[in-house]
């Protein structure tokens, strides 16, 4: 079963997909490998739960130990608390070294995305001390349900290639890959 998030509900989750995603190779190119990487990886966090509670959706199962994050690009609009979210996005977790990589990055992500309305979900994490015990699949099909009765497909990438075949199990495709300092596969259901 899963709820949508409330504001309080943020530091748990920001907690969860950190510990998610603190190896992960996508997450790694963003945040770079110095010292202070784990601030940086929370920060991170951060950034995509407020862009997301804002501009789309944050789920979490009742237990807390999963959750989501889905964002629309159709319902962004300008607003001063986005700007705000890019700067301390810019200062506190990718650094200007790094800046023209990532935007190259996202610019690449950017162009596999269609024209319209569409679902991506940015992050999906399971508690790692209860993974493999079918809630990430729980999750998975209570926000797939909730996209089909939208009607709208849904998108995202990875970088850990073992993960293809949960994907799979809930219909989505391989569609594209590109060569980073990482392999990066690009998946939808539509």
């Amino acid at each position: 079963m899963m709820r949508k998030a409330k504001r309080s509900d943020k530091e748990r989750i920001v907690e969860l997909l950190r510990l998610s995603f603190i190896d992960n190779l996508s997450v790694g190119f963003l945040v770079g490998s110095s010292s202070g990487r784990n601030t940086r990886i929370r920060r991170l966090m951060e950034y995509a739960f407020d862009v997301c509670y804002e501009f789309g959706e944050v789920v979490v199962n009742e237990e807390g130990s999963a959750c989501a994050l889905l964002f629309y690009r159709h319902l962004k609009q300008f607003s001063l608390s986005a700007v705000w979210l890019d700067i301390k996005l810019l200062f506190g977790v990718i650094g200007f070294a790094r800046l023209k990589k990532v935007l190259h990055r996202e610019k690449l992500i950017e162009n596999q995305h269609p024209k319209g309305p569409f679902c991506y979900l940015w992050f999906i994490g399971v508690d790692p001390a209860v993974q493999g015990k079918g809630i990430g699949s729980g999750l998975m099909a209570a926000l797939l349900s909730k996209m089909d009765a939208q009607d709208l497909p849904v998108y995202l990438e990875t970088s850990v290639a073992r993960n293809i075949s949960f994907y799979q199990k809930f219909g989505f495709q391989v569609f594209h890959q590109t060569e980073l300092s990482y392999s990066l596969l690009f998946l939808k259901r539509s």
